[in-house]
């Protein structure tokens, strides 16, 4: 029997990991959030994107745009990703990356990349809307979703999660039209004995923004609550005005039970920013934005890896009894 003898190169290893990862990346963030999302009491879930800052024009999705991580407008890519925020920790439950139009249409630039052909252009909002209802679907707490202005403006996210069950805490630009709360809404007698039976109900106040509605509030509506809980044990207080308003567009009803205590709203509205110390964990210590592939999945197996490492580190934080250096 003649022996054989196999040459592994340097990179072989990570390159099957890669390709390990690529056929269960989803079923990997699946499992890493069933065995740790319990662990960290969640509260709320996050959405947020990063801007992750590239040279050149042939990484997937970038272009020069504006991230709200430089600051500016910037060579680079963004990707939208959506965080379980609790009393012990935190965790990525998703990522997309975003793909600009013109990526999405040109041809060339898509076969190069390994872009899916089932990948279409989604914005920013409808791509966090679909984490967020692919995570519901997982055996993990189902807690409200938070997001900034550059998604609770957006009427087709919001609108998304209220068909899902999910609640929301978002916010949304001053200039966003609202009725206030005297108005009220009825369906208005039809046009004489003939004319057709009117089914949509009307308001009789006209809308206005809600800077307009924040400035003519009464002192007496304003109350300072305690909103956040700094790590050394300090609540930090803010002062909240609390209304019960209809959007314009769509016409719903609130989308938090009436009952919910205001204190809780309070806090619900500023822990969004912990958003933030996660993206500077998972990008300055795991590597979330040293992926230097030029392939679509590539990406997204990059994000899972990350995910896996960032929930590793927090099981490792929560355990007692677990091994310190000396």
């Amino acid at each position: 029997m003649e022996a054989a003898m196999v040459e592994m190169s340097a990179s072989e290893p990570r390159e099957r990991l890669l390709a390990f990862v690529g056929e269960v990346v989803r079923p990997l963030l699946r499992a890493c959030a069933e065995r740790v999302a319990p662990e960290i009491g969640v509260l709320a879930w996050v959405v947020d994107d990063s801007g992750i800052v590239k040279d050149g024009k042939h990484s997937p999705g970038v272009k020069r745009q504006y991230s709200g991580t430089l600051g500016k407008i910037g060579n680079c890519q963004i990707a939208v990703s959506v965080h379980a925020v609790g009393e012990r920790g935190t965790l990525p439950l998703g990522w997309r990356l975003y793909l600009p139009e013109e990526w999405c249409g040109d041809d060339l630039r898509r076969r190069k990349a390994k872009i899916p052909d089932e990948v279409c252009f989604q914005t920013k909002p409808e791509l966090a809307a679909g984490v967020c209802e692919e995570a519901a679907g997982w055996e993990i707490p189902v807690a409200p979703i938070l997001a900034d202005c550059a998604y609770g403006d957006d009427t087709r996210f919001r609108t998304r999660l209220h068909a899902q069950g999910l609640e929301y805490v978002l916010a949304v630009s001053a200039q966003i039209s609202v009725y206030g709360p005297e108005t009220s809404f009825a369906v208005p007698e039809r046009n004489g004995m003939v004319g057709r039976r009117r089914s949509v109900a009307r308001p009789d106040h006209k809308p206005e923004s809600v800077r307009a509605l924040a400035r003519r509030l009464p002192a007496r509506a304003w109350r300072t609550l305690s909103c956040r809980t700094t790590p050394a044990g300090e609540d930090v207080s803010s002062r909240f005005a609390f209304v019960r308003v209809v959007a314009t567009h769509p016409v719903r009803n609130n989308n938090l039970p009436p009952r919910t205590p205001r204190e809780r709203l309070a806090r619900l509205a500023r822990l969004r920013w912990t958003i933030e110390l996660d993206y500077r964990q998972l990008k300055g210590e795991l590597g979330l934005d040293h992926y230097e592939g030029r392939s679509y999945a590539g990406f997204h197996h990059h994000c899972a890896l990350v995910t896996c490492a960032h929930a590793f580190l927090t099981l490792e934080r929560l355990d007692p009894k677990a091994p310190r250096p000396a």
